[in-house]
């Protein structure tokens, strides 16, 4: 599988380190809009060509797959073009700015019978599946509580009257897009779709979110999701049933580890993950869909990512956040 990447931001250099522990897997291309922007990276993993014009990378007739990692705004239109070009894509998360979008690509993919992936590390990590094994002994599930806080020097930026990408309403940013957004996608691969979605934001003057809680309802519990980046915090999931809670170490993006306490018995502690760039685990799955030609497999995982759109679409609305793309669709 050859693959071409579209950015030069530090989750591209981390894929980059993830991908080169994969056999049967090689970057043979880079694209950015500047050569000198993507040349560190292609010197330091090796990689041959750089494309500053992105006709000339989707028309590359030796790469199979397109990882799209620009700012988020930018995810539809790109990998649009690169299914257009039958190239299978793997697009970063947020898969794209709305529902419609995220629609428009599923079919399309369908249609000329490609592989589409969102690139949501958390739900494809071997502890998920240690978190579905142990759910059954906590009982009936009533609260799910989870952090992911991290405080963006981007947001020192904006107090400082600048709008980077990551709080601009015209590249579909803020809190809920970029770090909430592993919080809803675990929530959403243990439990499904939500009932009811309501989201209370921290805004800033342009709309856009900095911090929030997002409130999912299930018939039988309620999941309460908290993402920030105007703030750290003490990153956690917690699920607790009636006999007993399960700790997610560290939050929901990297799930380290799972501390499980049932009644009064000592509690135990879980981790089968060994490798420190947990980003292996997501390649590892679209490597092996790929080989596969595992169209099943692939095409539930996107009917997940279309249901966390569909959360996300609610919860912007909920809270009165609007992007441009909003306006197009």
């Amino acid at each position: 599988m050859n693959i071409a990447t579209i950015g030069t931001g530090s989750i591209v250099d981390a894929i980059l380190s993830a991908i080169n522990e994969l056999e049967d897997v090689m970057v043979t291309a880079m694209y950015s809009r500047k050569r000198e922007t993507a040349q560190e990276l292609a010197d330091k993993y090796g990689i041959s060509t750089i494309y500053t014009d992105l006709e000339s990378l989707f028309s590359d007739q030796n790469v199979d797959l397109v990882y799209i990692a620009s700012p988020n705004s930018m995810h539809y239109e790109q990998a649009y073009q690169a299914l257009q070009h039958g190239k299978h894509v793997v697009c970063e998360k947020p898969f794209t700015s709305t529902l419609q979008e995220a629609e428009t690509l599923i079919a399309l993919a369908k249609e000329k019978n490609l592989l589409l992936f969102e690139a949501i590390s958390n739900i494809h990590l071997p502890n998920i599946k240690v978190i579905q094994e142990q759910l059954p002994k906590l009982g009936p599930i009533k609260l799910i509580q989870c952090n992911y806080s991290q405080y963006s020097r981007k947001y020192n930026d904006l107090l400082a009257g600048q709008t980077p990408n990551v709080f601009n309403p015209e590249f579909s940013g803020g809190a809920l897009m970029d770090i909430n957004i592993y919080n809803l996608h675990l929530v959403m691969s243990l439990f499904g779709s939500p009932n009811t979605v309501s989201y209370t934001a921290n805004q800033h003057a342009n709309g856009i979110d900095t911090s929030g809680v997002a409130v999912l309802k299930y018939p039988k519990f309620i999941a309460e999701c908290v993402g920030a980046k105007d703030t750290s915090g003490m990153n956690f999931v917690l699920i607790q049933g009636e006999k007993g809670y399960l700790q997610v170490v560290g939050g929901a993006n990297g799930c380290r580890e799972i501390k499980i306490q049932i009644g009064n018995e000592p509690a135990a502690e879980y981790n089968a993950q060994s490798k420190a760039n947990w980003l292996y685990y997501e390649w590892e799955v679209f490597r092996d869909i790929y080989l596969a030609k595992d169209y099943k497999r692939c095409y539930e995982l996107l009917q997940h990512s279309r249901s966390v759109m569909n959360v996300l679409a609610e919860a912007r609305k909920n809270a009165g956040i609007v992007f441009a793309a909003d306006a197009d669709k």
